[in-house]
């Protein structure tokens, strides 16, 4: 299910598998069309959510919560390659599917022409790797309470347990505030999941969320911002009031920023952190305050975040050359000379079976299957493999990428798509699943999918070389 608003990341909600919403088999919702190239809101299967995030896999968790907020969420990404984020409740935080269904299509239905479905990675402001820079720190303040005004101003200004991972960051390097926040972790949970010392005073004494309470919370995003660390508000405003704001400064941020800039912000801080709630600005007000200090505002994003953009900006590998020029022999001769070892598990599970008839027979389909792909006689091949996967005793990967290949081969790019879409769903980190699907992409006319299918292959073969 989508939202969104300038600055609003579009995601998807799921209840448990257990638990998933009845006749949400991907329905249209008939109030709500196409909005210029935004898709309608609709709602998933679980099947549909279990493939865009291959079985909700390990690797594909972007954050999660402990037994207060049992809750999950995993980055995934559609068959179209539309990243998407899916938050996965458990069954008991929304007994009645029909009331969690209710308020996601609430949250759902806000959209406007420049919110699209991002690619949900999530940074620190500062680390080791790469700190953010002070330019683009000014630039996520502005953009989350861009989000919160338009929120607002829709009826819904009230955000959930704002904090540094509900900011997302799409493919340009924009942030964007997870949409998650606009409801609560369950029909009557707790708003707040984060350590005491961050939550608004007025929530301690009374239990319930304000709009006074979200801006309180937004200040503490604002030290984040500015520190690089988690620091108590009550800490932090010890230190202001001491005029001691080097101590609050990340030291990564050295010679970045004037004096001036550095103390509007904490001064912004601070009235957001006001005891009282009324002495709190409103988010029309934060976005008037930080628009000024807005510094470079026609560098784009991904430079500022230091993100690789486009096809061209990272070197192809030999096999992603040979994707993006749908050299098609290329590709079989890598399949080749690969064989199975990608197939983590698999020979253990085949010896245990070798002694049913059946699996004699499905090992033959295999073995006649291999033979018939290495002589490039892809129609055998495309008959063996599919008794093989259609038996359904042991899955294998690298059965579906031969088998994708060879509807390649055979001018069948739609069945070749599904194919690799399924090897990536059983193997969520293999590289070769999502060259192949840039080449089946390719090969459908879709060249913005498959460059962005082959970015992905590139950025996970380079994991997998770093890590051999």
């Amino acid at each position: 299910m989508g939202c969104g608003c300038s600055n609003l990341s579009a995601c998807c909600w799921s209840l448990d598998q257990n638990g998933s919403i009845p006749e949400a088999d991907n329905v249209e919702n008939e109030d709500k069309g196409e909005v210029d190239d935004l898709p309608a809101f609709r709602e998933y299967s679980i099947e549909t959510l279990q493939m865009a995030t291959s079985g909700f896999a390990m690797e594909n968790i972007v954050s999660e919560h402990g037994e207060k907020a049992p809750n999950v969420v995993y980055k995934g990404k559609l068959e179209n390659q539309r990243r998407i984020a899916v938050k996965r409740f458990n069954r008991s935080a929304w007994p009645d599917a029909r009331q969690f269904l209710e308020e996601a299509k609430a949250v759902g239905q806000l959209r406007n022409h420049s919110s699209y479905l991002p690619c949900c990675c999530t940074y620190g402001f500062s680390g080791e790797a790469q700190p953010m820079k002070w330019v683009m720190r000014l630039r996520v303040a502005l953009h989350l309470a861009e989000a919160l005004e338009y929120c607002t101003s829709k009826g819904r200004a009230l955000y959930h347990d704002l904090n540094a991972y509900r900011i997302v960051f799409d493919d340009e390097g924009n942030p964007r505030l997870s949409c998650f926040g606009l409801m609560k972790n369950s029909r009557d949970g707790k708003s707040y999941s984060t350590n005491l010392a961050f939550t608004p005073p007025e929530y301690l004494r009374t239990g319930r969320v304000t709009p006074e309470s979200v801006m309180y919370s937004f200040g503490t995003l604002l030290l984040d911002l500015l520190s690089g660390k988690h620091i108590p508000p009550s800490h932090a405003l010890d230190l202001i009031r001491d005029r001691n704001i080097q101590m609050l400064t990340d030291s990564c941020l050295e010679g970045q920023f004037s004096n001036d800039d550095g103390t509007e912000l904490v001064r912004l801080a601070s009235r957001c952190l006001q005891y009282e709630p009324r002495e709190r600005p409103n988010p029309k007000s934060l976005v008037a305050a930080l628009i000024p200090l807005q510094r470079d505002t026609e560098v784009p994003s991904h430079e500022l975040m230091g993100i690789h953009h486009g096809a061209d900006a990272v070197p192809l590998s030999p096999l992603g050359e040979a994707c993006l020029r749908m050299d098609l022999t290329a590709i079989h001769d890598v399949l080749e000379k690969l064989g199975y070892k990608d197939d983590e598990g698999a020979a253990t599970e085949l010896s245990f079976q070798m002694w049913t008839n059946q699996m004699q027979e499905t090992l033959t389909s295999k073995k006649k299957g291999d033979v018939a792909f290495r002589h490039k006689d892809f129609r055998a091949a495309l008959e063996c493999y599919t008794q093989f996967i259609d038996v359904g005793t042991v899955v294998s990967p690298t059965v579906y990428a031969r088998r994708s290949l060879s509807y390649l081969m055979s001018n069948m790019p739609q069945e070749a798509l599904n194919d690799a879409v399924q090897a990536q769903v059983i193997s969520p980190i293999w590289y070769i699943a999502s060259y192949l699907q840039a080449s089946a992409l390719l090969a459908l006319g879709k060249e913005d999918e498959a460059q962005a299918a082959l970015r992905e292959a590139t950025e996970l073969e380079n994991k997998k070389n770093a890590t051999s």
